[in-house]
């Protein structure tokens, strides 16, 4: 049965997936389901979404927003994505992340395996005794602005694997609408403020 599928993805990646986003816990998405709702039907739900991925029918829901307080007083949007989709997006990561990994700079620490805020923070204690000098930047609203076919094109370079692409993108494009309503919304507002 799994050959009639476009593409090979199989069961077991999605099973790996659901167990790591299980042990990560998580806040259920714009669905309202939580992990434990998701296991009630477990079987049922990993299933369905491995068909949805392997036909090629799978398009990832709306993520919810959550504004997270900022030391400064302002707040930053975070978004949380259901729990189907976080399996999903595991199952890619699971694909990508050894290709990618070799090609990361060493002093790249954010969301890379073995490495943490601390190791970072540890690197550049150490680099300061060597340099007289500190460049700080802060990349404020890099999502907001990225160029997705630029990222796409940097993904493609790397695997050619139908699927992944295919699903790579419907996440930068969901991501991409979100923005642009977020982008109107903001010159709306600009233009009542003015």
């Amino acid at each position: 049965m799994d050959e009639a599928k476009p593409f090979k993805i199989p069961k077991r990646e999605v099973w790996e997936a659901f167990k790591k986003i299980k042990a990560n816990q998580g806040a259920a998405g714009v669905d309202g389901q939580s992990i434990a709702a998701f296991e009630a039907n477990l079987s049922g739900n990993l299933y369905k979404l491995w068909n949805r991925l392997s036909s090629g029918s799978y398009f990832p829901p709306p993520v919810r927003r959550v504004d997270i307080p900022k030391a400064n007083g302002g707040t930053r949007p975070l978004g949380i994505p259901t729990v189907a989709d976080r399996v999903a997006q595991e199952v890619v990561r699971r694909y990508l992340e050894p290709i990618l990994e070799p090609v990361f700079h060493p002093d790249s620490y954010g969301y890379r395996p073995g490495k943490s805020a601390i190791d970072a923070v540890r690197q550049a204690r150490q680099r300061c005794w060597r340099y007289d000098w500190v460049l700080d930047i802060d990349v404020k609203g890099y999502f907001d602005s990225i160029d997705w076919k630029l990222m796409l094109k940097a993904v493609r370079r790397h695997t050619d694997s139908p699927w992944v692409l295919l699903y790579v993108e419907r996440w930068l494009l969901r991501c991409r609408w979100r923005t642009a309503a977020l982008c109107r919304a903001r010159r709306e507002l600009r233009r009542e403020g003015s």
